[in-house]
């Protein structure tokens, strides 16, 4: 099968290894030196948890083309995904998927559904990989063969989309996880993703100065985020997700895990590089949640608020982090 994955950063590059095993005819989408990077020495990543090293050879371009695609991932930041919605719409596929952070899919699919000229689904996605790139090659953390959870906006995905997509994966031990409504799964995501974000901010992307006390800040603004979102009329997603930061059992393992990423390696990679190189990202994500938040003027999240609050401001993240 034919696929296109548009965006080659950590994520997107991990998805192209996987679908080059599962062997399909992969083509990815790059620019400026990283391209000619991929088109001379093909798409090496270091698997750091797994400790091999894997080159693939996809077919590498700089624009999205004529030619058929079964199925197009996009693959970028929030708010580089706008910038690519009308070559999406034209793009010669049935079906299309984000992947990535999103606060914006309902507009989003609206404008790919206006401008296409041929049939299309449109589903969303997100991939719990993380990583750098560096010295020609990928770094990526994961665990097992990695995963994503995907869907539609609202109800579940019907053929033929549903079928493309999980062919394109049939073979391999890549997880597919469909999710009912993944407008409210974006929202469940950022509602660890934020204060997770901002602690890394406060302590300079550096996770592993993160104190006891700290960590149990950021659960308590996590679980501060769920309440907000119930409050609004989300559904919680995955379904009992929230219960990991209220007090129990639940807790105690999610405090454990939260210690494991900021004292090691998953940290770094997991949480603090994105931070890093996605500042923008983060503000623009930030600014939407807020913006939810304030159809609940009066909820309190006092731990939430707190992380904001110690975090600098954006204008000087965009300076520490952007420079050069």
């Amino acid at each position: 099968m034919n696929v296109l994955i548009a965006g080659a950063g950590v994520i997107g590059c991990y998805l192209a290894h996987v679908l080059c095993q599962a062997g399909q005819d992969v083509t990815l989408l790059a620019r400026g030196a990283w391209m000619r990077q991929l088109q001379g020495e093909g798409l090496t990543i270091r698997h750091e948890l797994q400790r091999h090293t894997t080159v693939d050879h996809p077919r590498v371009i700089d624009a999205i083309d004529g030619r058929h695609y079964d199925a197009v991932f996009a693959v970028m930041q929030h708010q580089q995904m706008h910038a690519v919605l009308d070559d999406l719409a034209l793009a010669d596929t049935p079906v299309v998927v984000l992947v990535g952070n999103n606060m914006s899919a309902p507009e989003m699919e609206a404008r790919i559904m206006e401008r296409t000229a041929t049939p299309k689904t449109v589903l969303f996605g997100f991939q719990g990989t993380g990583g750098r790139r560096e010295s020609g090659k990928v770094i990526v953390v994961r665990f097992g063969a990695g995963s994503m959870s995907i869907g539609g906006l609202h109800g579940d995905v019907q053929a033929p989309a549903r079928d493309t997509v999980s062919a394109l994966f049939s073979g391999t031990d890549y997880r597919l996880t469909w999710v009912p409504d993944m407008d409210a799964w974006y929202k469940c995501h950022l509602a660890l993703i934020l204060p997770a974000a901002n602690l890394c901010y406060v302590l300079d992307c550096n996770l592993r100065r993160s104190t006891r006390a700290q960590r149990r800040q950021l659960l308590d603004a996590a679980r501060e985020g769920y309440a907000l979102l119930r409050e609004a009329g989300y559904a919680i997603l995955p379904p009992g997700e929230d219960r990991y930061y209220e007090p129990g059992i639940k807790r105690a393992v999610m405090a454990a895990m939260i210690f494991v990423m900021a004292k090691t390696v998953i940290g770094d990679l997991a949480a603090a590089d994105h931070c890093r190189h996605a500042v923008s990202e983060m503000e623009g994500l930030d600014a939407a949640f807020e913006a939810l938040r304030a159809q609940k003027r009066d909820f309190p999240m006092p731990n939430w608020d707190a992380l904001r609050a110690a975090r600098p401001d954006w204008e000087a993240l965009h300076r520490q982090y952007e420079r050069g």
